[in-house]
């Protein structure tokens, strides 16, 4: 058994429609990188967080922020803890195991558009000038 890592919730950001017990899997391009298929499923513990994640999704969807439940072991995400972080202020994780929806929020932080072309400009910065590498 895996010490405790945070008791929750957890929240995941997306811009897929889905209901309470879908199941969200590891196995899909990344957001940041879309020549990388992610071997992890992300998550945070933070609402706003998964929020701005759902933000900056892939996709044409609105974005949507959904409680969920791992239905496995999970970690850290070393993307950020660590690396670009010390310990895990993000409360960021990820697992490959599926997470289970719960149910969808809708009182999470909206980015206004000059926030989210900000967000979008600093991590095409990361991405293509910086060269950030994502642990998958």
């Amino acid at each position: 058994m895996s010490e405790v890592l945070d008791e929750g919730p957890f929240f995941h950001g997306t811009k897929a429609d889905l209901g309470p017990g879908a199941l969200l899997t590891a196995g899909f391009r990344s957001n940041y990188r879309p020549e990388v298929v992610m071997n992890h499923i992300y998550f945070t513990a933070l609402r706003d967080g998964a929020g701005l994640a759902a933000e900056l999704a892939a996709g044409d969807g609105a974005p949507r922020v959904y409680v969920v439940e791992p239905t496995g072991f999970f970690e850290n995400d070393p993307n950020v803890t660590d690396k670009k972080f010390p310990g895990n202020p993000t409360r960021s994780y990820r697992s490959k195991e599926p997470l289970r929806i719960v149910d969808e929020v809708t009182d999470w932080k909206r980015l206004s558009p000059a926030q989210l072309q900000a967000w979008r400009e600093r991590l095409a910065t990361i991405l293509h000038v910086e060269r950030g590498e994502i642990i998958n």
